[in-house]
């Protein structure tokens, strides 16, 4: 029987702020992970490695995992897209790792999504290793609804928003204006289905100010973080989607104003009227802070 690394113990929300891909073909980068603050890490077997280096970075990429070196990381493993030579001993080597995510690139339907639940399974992949199905053609983002559906074991949907500009014949602009459409459709089915989603990669990481726009338009759109491709993201996407001081601040005077005015009839705070649902919001904001102050 494939012994699992005992999953890291995680709060009732586990933050996924910054989620940073990492080659799994670099032992310098698997190594300087280990000390960078993101919430979560993709070990990446795909598109960061090279095909003759794709049987050592499998190795590698279990190995990291089976170490139990990268704390209360959330850590992934991205195995090659289905169709491809690579993906079936991906995927193996990936649930006996017992990684707290299996990362699929190009999930293009619900029937997709529930074969690569029964090939994780029947690889014995642990409970708490979960289906992390990348959204990046046009075909997914029509069925995207089902997708994130399809399996209580799916957990998170990732964006690959460089594939969809590719295969819309659209172009990276300032805003996004042509992903708009797809971002908002997955996120629909993501709140719908009771998953996390996160943001796409930005490309330029000399564009720190490009960049932080483009997480503050994640934010605010609803997503639950953003994926990364260099550390010095890192601190930006940490940032930006949690919640500010202020935020903290007033999530604890709603929850405290909801209580004082219990049976009162109307409850206001700062002049504004409180009902369940800001109640749900407060509740939720601290949530996430608190979840991320356990991280720290």
């Amino acid at each position: 029987m494939t012994e699992h690394p005992t999953a890291p113990e995680t709060p009732a929300h586990t933050p996924l702020r910054s989620v940073l891909y990492m080659p799994s073909s670099n032992e310098r980068a698997l190594e300087k992970a280990k000390s960078l603050l993101c919430d979560g890490l993709i070990l990446d077997l795909e598109d960061a490695v090279a095909p003759d280096a794709k049987p050592a970075a499998r190795e590698a990429a279990a190995a990291a995992v089976a170490s139990g070196e990268y704390g209360r990381r959330t850590v992934t493993i991205r195995v090659n897209g289905l169709g491809t030579e690579w993906h079936d001993a991906d995927l193996v080597a990936a649930a006996q790792a017992g990684p707290a995510g299996v990362v699929v690139p190009k999930v293009g339907s619900a029937d997709e999504v529930r074969a690569l639940v029964a090939a994780l399974e029947k690889a014995g992949a642990p409970d708490h290793t979960r289906l992390w199905a990348m959204v990046e053609t046009p075909q997914a983002i029509l069925d995207v609804r089902e997708i994130a559906a399809a399996s209580d074991r799916l957990a998170v949907l990732v964006m690959g928003t460089n594939d969809l500009v590719k295969e819309l014949y659209a172009e990276h602009v300032p805003g996004r204006a042509p992903l708009l459409t797809s971002l908002s459709l997955s996120l629909l089915a993501a709140r719908a289905a009771g998953v996390a989603i996160l943001d796409g990669v930005y490309n330029d990481v000399k564009d720190a100010d490009g960049f932080l726009a483009e997480c503050r338009q994640g934010r605010e759109m609803g997503f639950d973080g953003k994926t990364l491709i260099h550390p010095g993201q890192v601190e930006g996407a940490n940032t930006a989607f949690a919640p500010s001081p202020e935020a903290v601040e007033d999530a604890r005077g709603v929850l405290q104003a909801w209580e004082d005015g219990r049976g009162s009839g109307v409850v206001t705070y700062r002049g504004k009227m409180v009902e369940n649902l800001h109640v749900e919001s407060a509740t939720r904001t601290l949530r996430i802070h608190e979840a991320i102050t356990a991280l720290q």
